[in-house]
């Protein structure tokens, strides 16, 4: 069974940052995409980061230039460095890991930002 588990959410002040892990184990097909996402109360979900195996990654405008994706394939574990974090990016984060067949998620981590 494959088990997502994130890591590294927590309060943090206005301006600081924090580094997301998602570190994925059990028997699957090979990981393409690695993503972040983030559902802010009473929001829909949105896409945050995303690295493909190759390395290339993708922001919205909204966290480019704050946020870096990154992944060490030998590990299954996908990471989110934010920094300069606003009080609009608290929300609970998501990872998403696409194989050919199937996506799987991990069950989130709380981030608050503080002003």
């Amino acid at each position: 069974q494959v088990q997502l588990v994130e890591s590294g959410g927590g309060l943090v002040q206005s301006g600081g940052s924090l580094r997301l892990s998602c570190a994925a184990s059990g028997s699957m097909f090979a990981i393409n995409v690695m993503r972040w996402y983030r559902q802010p109360p009473g929001q829909e979900r949105e896409l945050v980061a995303a690295i493909t195996s190759g390395g290339i990654t993708n922001y919205p405008d909204s966290v480019k230039g704050r946020f870096t994706i990154s992944r060490d394939n030998a590990k299954n574990t996908v990471y989110l460095q934010m920094d300069s974090l606003k009080p609009e990016d608290t929300a609970v984060y998501y990872c998403n890991v696409n194989t050919v067949y199937v996506d799987y998620w991990g069950k989130g981590t709380l981030v608050t930002v503080s002003s």
